[in-house]
């Protein structure tokens, strides 16, 4: 039962309520999450919920932000050799799905996009306005804008195929499976050179 009352801080409740808020879309959706729902859930008042973040919109995209974590993604790509930035892609995006018996957060997003037009267009302006730029810009590639793209809808595909329909070839593949065959296509995408992920160990 969530607990009542005065939070040590904005920073603990902004946080208590963005994560109440990813477990509820990924139980429900975004069309069916309220932010009453989610206030209770933080053990909150929704008050506090408004205060913080204004509409179910704007929290959905807080969400995004802080699951996704733009820092951390662009880091991945960024922070290494180029030649291994589709690997380093491809794992950390895998840690944020996590299991597939217990996925992670990611995956609610993923669903509400899927399910509800309104939270795709939130999550196609929270890609092409916080992450793909800054992933396309670190990239030395004349194409860089169209292949973190495209490397962001081979992520998406493969999160709704191994997690929300489960197919079960992608269901029983381990991480470094996936990375052998996936991380080689993530590469071409982001540079243009496809390279094995074996050239990189």
């Amino acid at each position: 039962m969530p607990r009542m009352g005065r939070r040590p801080g904005p920073s603990t409740t902004r946080t208590m309520i963005t994560a109440a808020a990813a477990g509820r879309f990924t139980a429900v959706g975004y069309d069916a999450t309220s932010l009453r729902q989610v206030a209770a859930d933080a053990g909150v008042d929704p008050a506090l919920v408004r205060r913080f973040f204004g509409s179910k919109e704007q929290l959905f995209t807080a969400v995004a932000s802080a699951v996704i974590d733009p820092a951390r993604a662009l880091a991945a790509v960024a922070e290494g050799p180029v030649s291994a930035a589709g690997e380093r892609l491809l794992r950390y995006f895998l840690s944020l799905l996590g299991d597939v018996s217990q996925p992670g957060p990611l995956l609610g997003l993923v669903r509400s996009a899927v399910t509800s037009e309104h939270a795709a267009s939130l999550l196609r302006e929270f890609l092409a306005g916080e992450l793909l730029p800054n992933i396309a810009v670190s990239l030395p590639s004349e194409r860089s804008g169209l292949g973190a793209a495209l490397a962001a809808s081979q992520l998406v595909g493969l999160a709704v195929a191994r997690y929300a329909v489960q197919l079960p070839p992608l269901t029983a593949a381990r991480t470094e499976e996936l990375v052998r065959t996936v991380a080689p296509v993530l590469q071409y995408y982001l540079t243009g050179h496809p390279i094995s992920p074996k050239e990189n160990s």
